[in-house]
């Protein structure tokens, strides 16, 4: 699914909510899961961290947890939101470590790395 234009859309195809703005996330550290052609990860997922997954994370390599002042970056916390990589959320899920997802703030592109249905189960915004 493309965006409209700039405007970027979630997976249902409206603008995207805000994910975080404590900590600030997103590619633009502006609170959204917004993309870009640079953003060669795909920082696209409005995920809730956990201690699980935060723990999976660091062991693939990506420590989320460990604050970088350096870079601005304050560490991700069990609780956080925070725009994940969609192929990272897809490796979680396939290891039965998958964090919640707020779908509202998951950008469109998502989709082309994880399908949906995959994802609906997993909605914290979802009744």
């Amino acid at each position: 699914m493309a965006d409209a234009g700039n405007q970027q859309l979630n997976v249902f195809g409206e603008p995207i909510g805000e994910c975080s703005c404590k900590p600030m996330t997103g590619w633009h550290r502006d609170g959204r899961c917004a993309t870009d052609e640079h953003d060669h990860g795909l920082h696209v997922v409005c995920m809730r961290a956990t201690a699980e997954f935060l723990e999976f994370s660091r062991e693939r390599g990506n420590d989320l947890s460990t604050p970088r002042p350096e870079f601005g970056f304050p560490g991700v916390k069990p609780g956080d939101q925070w725009c994940l990589c969609a192929t990272r959320w897809l490796e979680a899920y396939q290891a039965g470590k998958a964090p919640r997802v707020q779908l509202a703030a998951t950008h469109a592109k998502a989709l082309e790395v994880i399908p949906l249905e995959l994802l609906k189960p997993f909605a914290l915004d979802l009744s």
